[in-house]
């Protein structure tokens, strides 16, 4: 016989046993031990206090409400039927009194003396930026360098197809005519290359600042 049978065999006559002597058990608990009761922790209190409420908020009146904008309205107009555009021809106009054809070569943005825009794809750049950077220092005038007063200068400059500097033209004052002189004159040494639309050089304004500030 296994371990096992035994335990199944044993089992009813130990439930039993456990049963009763349990119930024993707490028939003893209940004829020996004093009888317990729950202490009273009620709490009273005589005194009331009495809360006393905020003040009703009065909310102001609504603000007055913004008027819509008058809708456009369409002006219906008669056009009389009489009216035509005057037939325009050469016996009026001659050919040999029309202006000549403008001057293409004059008009080059190189030959202008004004920032005229001309399309491109390459910009320009510089060359010589160290010579740019000794310039600065060079040209900066003394008594605004040791005022410790500085500023920034935009510069217009006029290159041409060969990336040729033609003109320079103050674009925004710095504030202090000497800084836009010194810019001016730092201007005129910057070498650049040719600005190009696609494969094609082209003559080009740009500006660029040029900024004087001490160490």
């Amino acid at each position: 016989m296994t371990a096992n049978d035994r335990f199944k065999k044993s089992f009813t006559s130990r439930l039993w046993g456990g049963v009763i002597l349990a119930t024993l058990l707490h028939f003893a608990v209940l004829a020996f031990w004093p009888e317990l009761r729950a202490q009273d922790y009620s709490v009273t209190r005589d005194e009331l206090t009495v809360v006393e409420l905020p003040p009703d908020v009065v909310l102001p009146d609504a603000p007055q409400e913004i008027a819509r904008p008058a809708a456009p309205v369409l002006a219906v107009g008669e056009i009389d039927e009489a009216i035509t555009i005057h037939v325009t021809t050469f016996r009026d106009n001659p050919v040999s009194a029309l202006p000549p054809p403008p001057d293409t070569a004059a008009a080059a943005v190189g030959n202008s003396d004004t920032p005229v825009f001309t399309p491109f794809t390459v910009k320009p750049d510089i060359m010589n930026r160290d010579e740019l950077l000794r310039a600065l220092e060079r040209e900066y005038p003394p008594l605004l360098r040791d005022a410790g007063i500085g500023g920034t200068v935009h510069v217009w400059f006029s290159i041409d197809e060969e990336g040729g500097l033609v003109r320079t033209l103050v674009h925004t004052s710095s504030g202090h005519q000497a800084l836009d002189q010194a810019a001016l004159r730092v201007a005129g040494i910057i070498r650049f290359t040719p600005a190009l639309n696609r494969d094609k050089r082209v003559p080009v304004w740009i500006s660029l600042p040029i900024t004087f500030r001490t160490r």
